[in-house]
């Protein structure tokens, strides 16, 4: 191909791709809000495991713990009680003698996601969340 219609071919080619790259984008997100999105699903990943540490924590001694520290000195004890991006604590408080209180401050809303993980019980909106939680006797 010779001439001014090679010059029109590679405009043509060039703007498709840049079309694609952008839609692409648009569709799935810049890469900082991907990493917004897993950091934000890490935390409730941790969320999750620490509330299954309470839970054995409660088999084992039939009460809760005083404190997240308190979990990490339970044998086979490995649960992740620091947000994954401030390196901050997690919060903990005690309701009850068998209800508690998990914290975690959150970059994004997840409650109008309907893909997001565990939907039913740990969406969240932005900033600092709660989630009351009971805990579950562990059957040996």
């Amino acid at each position: 191909m010779k001439g001014p219609g090679k010059g029109i071919f590679v405009a043509s080619v060039v703007t498709i791709v840049v079309a694609v790259v952008v839609g692409g984008l648009i569709l799935i997100g810049s890469p900082a809000q991907e990493r917004i999105r897993r950091i934000d699903a890490q935390r409730v990943a941790d969320l999750r495991a620490v509330a299954s540490a309470v839970d054995l924590y409660w088999t084992r001694h039939r009460s809760l713990p005083a404190s997240l520290e308190d979990l990490s000195r339970e044998p086979g004890g490995s649960v992740k009680l620091l947000d994954p991006d401030t390196k901050r604590p997690y919060e903990y408080r005690m309701l009850s003698d068998n209800t508690y209180e998990l914290c975690a401050h959150f970059a994004r809303d997840w409650t109008d996601q309907p893909d997001a993980p565990y939907k039913n019980f740990w969406t969240h909106g932005p900033g600092r969340q709660c989630f009351k939680l009971k805990v579950q006797e562990i059957k040996r």
